[in-house]
């Protein structure tokens, strides 16, 4: 008889999924434009997210199938009021633990990370300058944002920035970006802007892998554009300029999506799981876990349902349709 991690999480492409993100919350101490809605979104009731208790026994049970890391998100994971508390019990699982978090109150928690072997965290900051970043996440954090990338590189845990490029407002900064890991080791990843409920996308505001190499290639002579060797379930195209000490990458989603070697699957803070990130489908974990019923089939029925690119959106046709993708969360409440 099989144990439940041999039978594992394989979908019908044979694409194994070891790597879990599981967002903690819905709320925000920013408001990013690409994120979250300009009037805001409709929170879940407080009585349907999931409890610390609840996420530490569901991420068990997708360790259980082969669940080698876990990744919180949010929202802002680290405003949740217990999430040293979860912290403490994920970190007792068999996995490599990180986060995405927006950076703000990042130092206070430096000695729990610490504490619980948290050696990497990715911090958005998506422009370099005060005034842009005031704009697009509409509050003004950029000098304790900094400074906090600083002072994680100093406690020694490696940062890596997530910058979500908008055609004609940041691109202009990509450069600038790349120069930021001359003398730091940070690792800089370029985002393209993604199709979210409320976020205004639209393909005049994507900023393509190929746009990017372009002023890469236009600013630094090409012996000295160095292309790293990808993980083979990396989302990015990693590169470093020769001397610098930190290195660069691209995320590209929308024009040159990496679907064949995903291994990622979501947990939405109210107990949803997304067998994608483009899939407005979700299943239901929580309730039935609440009632006492077992949950390891509708995982696995989640996984096997999984389509081949973006939830079926495999042409930049279909993917410029807004139908396609109106039904989907915005990002706060997928968790990224």
């Amino acid at each position: 008889m099989k144990s439940e991690k041999e039978g594992g999480l394989t979908d019908t492409f044979d694409r194994k999924h070891n790597y879990l993100r599981i967002s903690l919350t819905e709320r925000c101490n920013l408001r990013c434009t690409y994120c979250m809605p300009a009037a805001g979104v409709q929170l879940s009731p407080k009585s349907h997210i999931m409890t610390y208790e609840e996420i530490y026994t569901i991420a068990k049970k997708f360790v259980d199938l082969g669940v080698t890391k876990i990744r919180l998100t949010g929202g802002e994971p680290l405003i949740r009021k217990d999430t040293s508390r979860i912290i403490e019990k994920l970190a007792s699982l068999p996995i490599q633990l990180t986060l995405t978090t927006n950076g703000v109150i990042v130092d206070k928690f430096i000695d729990l990370f610490k504490k619980h072997q948290i050696t990497t965290l990715n911090i958005s900051l998506d422009s370099l300058d005060s005034q842009k970043n005031k704009t697009i996440t509409r509050r003004s954090y950029f000098d304790k944002v900094y400074q906090n990338i600083l002072l994680l590189i100093k406690e020694g845990i490696q940062v890596k920035i997530n910058c979500v490029l908008i055609k004609g407002f940041n691109d202009n900064e990509i450069i600038d970006f790349i120069n930021l890991s001359k003398n730091l080791p940070v690792h800089v990843r370029f985002i393209e802007f993604m199709p979210f409920d409320g976020n205004r996308w639209n393909l005049e505001k994507l900023v393509s892998l190929e746009q990017i190499l372009s002023q890469v290639q236009s600013s630094f002579k090409k012996e000295n554009i160095i292309k790293l060797e990808d993980a083979p379930n990396d989302t990015t195209k990693s590169y470093q300029i020769k001397g610098y000490q930190g290195t660069f990458a691209i995320i590209s989603s929308v024009s040159n999506p990496f679907c064949d070697g995903c291994n990622r699957i979501r947990l939405t803070a109210n107990g949803q799981l997304k067998n994608c990130l483009f899939s407005s489908k979700e299943s239901d974990i929580l309730t039935p876990l609440r009632a006492g019923k077992p949950i390891t089939s509708i995982i696995q029925k989640a996984i096997q349902s999984k389509l081949k690119i973006r939830s079926g959106m495999d042409t930049l046709d279909k993917f410029k349709k807004t139908e396609t993708h109106a039904n989907n969360r915005s990002m706060i409440t997928i968790g990224g």
